[in-house]
């Protein structure tokens, strides 16, 4: 054999084997490139277009003004945002407590208050944008503002939670029971459950003084008679017997049985005060002596964030953003001032 024959037989037997090593590389396009390790397995998503709302924007970047109803001096006084956010947040929490609780309630605060400003203007009955009345938007308390506040408030500045393109609804309570609730359970929200309101443990149970767990309360049946009939508009008679009618998913009653009247637990809760019936999560119903014993656990109505559940968050090293995220699923938090 000839030397170039030699060199050719060699040169396609080293081709030969380069195909079967590389899986026929040659006849394939070239893989495209793999995402970095920390990408794999996120979704990349646009980022929230959010806005301030026009009868508070005083420009890209800038801190709103509001005016704000002060309920106890009948008048309209204007504040920046972030100071009213600070009695918001001294009155909603213990001023004491860790600063990225305060953090998350700041964040929460301001999210209900933008987003009820961006639904319907704030508080169109007093022609203001919020109202120091906790019955008609939040509680505000500037006497009890301390430094603790100022550096939570300052540490989330201009920072709210959004799902999608909107502020989200910043329910919030001060302690969940076992569990955190749905909107239409825990509220009666008649609109259809938002998607970041889930059902989550509550981690405050080491952390909450057990005088504050659970609840017990007494009314004299004829009270519940009344209320029962005030609500529904039907005497159910007599009382002689009251039970749960229908559960929640989080378990919380949500329909009692008075007799052979369905009366709603939540109406049924703030009929007959909502400080001492503190929550719907029922836990023992019965009755005693011409009264009507209810045990339960928790306070408020359950959705959204729990004060407590945040402040153990904390205490564990959990940052404000995180806080809100365990309680608002798919949420993103955005700053929209400096």
């Amino acid at each position: 054999m000839s030397m170039k024959k030699h060199q050719l037989a060699l040169a396609i037997l080293v081709a030969f084997l380069l195909t079967v090593v590389t899986g026929c590389s040659w006849f394939r396009r070239a893989p495209e490139k793999m995402p970095l390790p920390e990408n794999k397995g996120r979704e990349r998503k646009p980022a929230p277009q959010v806005t301030v709302p026009d009868p508070i924007n005083r420009g890209a970047r800038q801190e709103p003004e509001l005016k704000v109803y002060v309920a106890d001096k009948g008048q309209i006084q204007t504040m920046k945002f972030e100071d009213y956010i600070q009695g918001v947040v001294a009155a909603e929490m213990d001023p004491q407590w860790p600063q990225e609780a305060l953090a998350a309630q700041a964040i929460i605060a301001r999210s209900f208050t933008l987003q009820k400003i961006a639904e319907d203007g704030g508080v169109p009955s007093r022609n203001a944008h919020a109202s120091t009345d906790i019955k008609e938007f939040q509680a505000y308390n500037a006497s009890r503002i301390n430094d603790n506040v100022r550096e939570a408030v300052n540490s989330s500045r201009g920072q709210v939670a959004v799902y999608g393109d909107e502020f989200i609804r910043g329910w919030f309570h001060a302690y969940a029971g076992p569990r955190t609730a749905l909107a239409p359970e825990g509220l009666e929200y008649k609109g259809p459950n938002p998607p970041y309101i889930r059902i989550v443990d509550s981690p405050a149970g080491d952390t909450i003084p057990e005088e504050e767990k659970d609840w017990q309360v007494s009314y004299p049946l004829s009270r519940i008679r009344a209320v029962t009939r005030e609500i529904t508009g039907k005497d159910p008679g007599k009382v002689e017997k009251v039970e749960i009618a229908a559960k929640g998913p989080s378990g919380r009653a949500t329909r009692l049985r008075v007799n052979n009247v369905e009366v709603s637990c939540p109406e049924l809760r703030l009929a007959l005060d909502s400080t001492k019936m503190r929550s719907t999560y029922i836990t023992a119903l019965k009755i005693e002596n011409g009264q009507l014993v209810m045990q339960g656990s928790g306070y408020g109505h359950g959705v959204g964030m729990c004060q407590w559940g945040a402040r153990s968050l904390a205490e564990e090293g959990k940052s404000a953003g995180e806080i809100v995220r365990y309680y608002y699923h798919n949420i993103e938090i955005v700053r929209l001032w400096d």
